[in-house]
């Protein structure tokens, strides 16, 4: 079953300053978005001269803002990462493939990315809508965010002409994929089995059976860009925590294991990239069983 939600704390002195301090740090970030926004929409109009710059300005405005969030997170609230698993090189491009249960996973991939030098180079898919939304929608847009419908043969198209583009200019990346296509929850699981069993495969116990066109295209279309595949399973020892609990300091620590997959020993085609995935699955289902078990992810551990 999915881990149970991070409870608030009972201590109303303690509700309180955190509240004091989330408060503040919410009106900076939201206030320097907005103007980190103005300035990307004005370097539009360098794009048909300069795609370069046009992207140099947008990875220098995400690494930045979004460095500010990961840095108020590790000074106001001692926010850190416990990781293990494979060592992961500084500044590759990757595929990040992980599981979903809340907002606060971004913000922890986030510290994830800048240890490894790519903060600004995050690139993620993201409900379509999301697109239309002052502040974050518009900067993910800009940035080269992929927006899908979450139907592939919709989606493919759009999803292959940035591909290109990325190719063209040489784009270095983190690209990150939530492959189960949502978060999970406890009501979700049941239609999750099912599928599962129509592929005949056991059920997972943790997570939902993962959709995978979007990872087959973006492995097929992304290979000679690449250097890796991440697999990154996620997990709270106190609980999954919401993003506001994350900006209260809630939610302190998260364990991440990773296992790093160079892409050069990946299938070439579709199926078999399709049975790679499924694999690491019920991989990351056993490691969930042990963690919420043990409290920790097996091997030895380091601490971001």
């Amino acid at each position: 079953m999915p881990q149970r939600p991070l409870p608030d704390p009972t201590d109303p002195a303690r509700r309180l300053a955190a509240l004091a301090k989330a408060l503040p740090a919410a009106g900076f970030l939201g206030s320097t978005l907005l103007a980190f926004n103005t300035a990307q929409l004005a370097t539009v109009a360098l794009r048909p001269f300069s795609r370069k710059l046009f992207r140099g300005f947008g990875r220098w405005g995400a690494d930045t803002w979004w460095g500010w969030s990961v840095t108020l997170a590790e000074r106001l609230h001692g926010t850190r990462l416990v990781l293990t698993g494979d060592p992961v090189p500084p500044r590759e491009s990757a595929l990040v493939v992980t599981n979903h249960q809340q907002m606060a996973d971004i913000t922890f991939l986030m510290q994830f990315a800048r240890s490894k030098g790519r903060l600004g180079d995050l690139r993620w898919f993201v409900k379509d809508v999301l697109k239309w939304v002052p502040g974050v929608g518009w900067g993910l847009y800009l940035l080269g965010t992929f927006f899908v419908k979450r139907d592939w043969a919709a989606d493919r198209a759009g999803i292959e002409r940035t591909f290109a583009s990325f190719r063209r200019d040489g784009v270095p990346l983190w690209l990150v994929l939530f492959v189960e296509g949502t978060r999970v929850t406890e009501a979700k699981l049941p239609r999750s089995r099912e599928h599962a069993r129509k592929q005949g495969r056991p059920p997972l116990r943790h997570l939902l059976f993962p959709r995978t066109k979007g990872f087959a295209g973006s492995v097929i279309g992304l290979r000679e860009q690449l250097d890796a595949v991440y697999d990154v399973t996620i997990g709270y020892p106190d609980g999954v925590p919401t993003l506001w609990q994350y900006m209260q300091g809630f939610a302190d620590r998260a364990h991440f294991h990773v296992r790093r997959y160079p892409i050069s020993g990946l299938p070439e085609d579709e199926p078999g990239l399709a049975r790679w995935l499924i694999d690491r699955f019920y991989e990351k289902d056993e490691l969930l069983e042990r963690f919420y078990a043990d409290g920790r992810f097996p091997e030895d551990r380091s601490v971001l």
